[in-house]
Parts: C-alpha cells; structure tokens; sequence
C-alpha cells in the first residue's frame, strides 16, 4: 500500500467527527447524514457481485475463479442478509434504519429517496459523496470498482467505527441499535469482509503495473471522497448545534 493510502486512512481514524457524538442530538444529526453512505454502500457491492459472479438468466460459469466468486457472495450475504442483536436476519442498510428510529433520527428523507432515487433530496456534502459513489459503481472499471470499495469501505470502516463506539460509550449515549450496527462492522469487516475483498482486489490486478496504478488512484479517490463527506457531516453538525436545537433532546 502507497504512502498516500496510509496517510489517507491515517487521517480518517483520527477525523474530529468521531469525538462529537456525545449526546443524542449528535447522534441523529450524524446518523441523518451518514445513511446516505450506508445505502450506497450496496452499489459497490452489487456491481462487482454482478462482474464477478453470475447473476443473469440462462446462468453460466464465472470467467473469473471460484475463490473470488465465493469472496463475493459471502459479503453478500453479510451485507443484504446479516442478523440483528437478537438473531433476525436483516440488511444492514435495514439495521441502521431500525438504529435511526430507535434514536429519534429523521429516516423520512432516504426512504423518500428509496422511491424515487432524487439525489437533490440529499444535503449537499452527502449528495456530493453517493453521486461519485454511484459513477464509480455505474461507469467505473471492475478494478476501480474494487479498489473503492477495498480502500474506501472495508478497509476504513473498523478503524473509523471504533473512534464511534470509544466516543459512545464513553459519553454514555444510549443507542444500543446503533453500536451493534458498529460492533458488528467492525468485527465482520475487520476479520472477514475486509480481507475477503484484499484478496479480491490482488486478484483482479496481479501484477498488471496498469491495473495496480488504477487501484491506487481509486482508492485515494474514495478515501478523499469519505474524508471530505466527513467534514460535511461536521460542518453541518456545528450549524444544528449553533442554532440550538440540541435543547430538544
């Protein structure tokens, strides 16, 4: 991995984001801005499952091996069908939702969107941040594809979801939805999903000097793009706060 990668994920582990949430009014703010990137999480994902596996009708054999077409489907399966704190199966998309009302968070906004898939429904640093998802996810190549969600998404995440959960628990913000939504991701991305997708990615490139560059320059993208969203996510968080609204708690 490049200096400028490690450098990148470095400065995402210590975002001053994190260390807001302390009460439940940062929490609803936070988590009204941070479920766009939870929903187009699943973009990435379903476009290397649709490259790598096989998910047309006639069904016929992967070009690419049978270990990575595994990798694939077993995120799949973690991500679309996963279990709650009390064994249901469910999505995680689906699990931050239940986390979002459980708290007081607004979830009206994104399950609009759902309907109608109206970006201009997102605030503007959010919106920013799925659009360049979403082109990746639509127009990138399969290595870029894996390279952003490598370095932008499972290889982040644990580190970024562990200031969270430090901030949480410390404060003592009740949100018990929400940190097993975190521990969760932390613990399957850390030991299974992000690994699975390294391998993913090493297999895609090789040792193509070509493909090697576009998986760097794509992962430095995403991370930047997380890094700026982050920042928005703040900045908004600083207004809400500015204008007293964390008197209704």
């Amino acid at each position: 991995m490049s200096r400028t990668l490690l450098s990148l994920q470095a400065d995402l582990t210590r975002h001053p984001l994190f260390a807001e949430l302390t009460d439940l009014h940062r929490v609803r703010r936070f988590m009204e801005s941070h479920v766009w990137a939870v929903w187009d999480f699943m973009s990435l994902l379903k476009r290397l499952q649709r490259d790598i596996t096989c998910v047309d009708v006639p069904w016929k054999p992967s070009a690419y091996s049978p270990a990575m077409v595994r990798f694939i489907n077993q995120i799949v399966v973690g991500e679309e069908s996963d279990v709650d704190e009390e064994g249901t199966p469910i999505s995680h998309f689906q699990l931050y939702l239940a986390a979002m009302k459980e708290v007081g968070a607004d979830t009206a906004p994104v399950e609009a969107f759902l309907q109608d898939f109206n970006l201009n429904r997102l605030p503007a640093h959010a919106r920013e941040f799925t659009a360049q998802t979403l082109q990746t996810a639509l127009q990138g190549d399969t290595v870029a594809v894996a390279a952003s969600f490598f370095y932008g998404r499972e290889k982040a995440i644990p580190s970024m979801f562990q200031g969270m959960v430090d901030t949480l628990k410390s404060a003592e913000v009740k949100c018990p939805k929400l940190l097993y939504y975190l521990e969760r991701h932390i613990h399957v991305d850390g030991e299974e999903h992000g690994p699975l997708s390294e391998q993913c990615l090493s297999e895609l490139c090789g040792s193509d000097a070509g493909k090697l560059q576009l998986a760097e320059q794509a992962g430095i993208a995403a991370l930047r793009a997380r890094e700026k969203f982050w920042d928005g996510t703040l900045a908004n968080l600083d207004v809400s706060l500015k204008n007293g609204s964390h008197a209704q708690l």
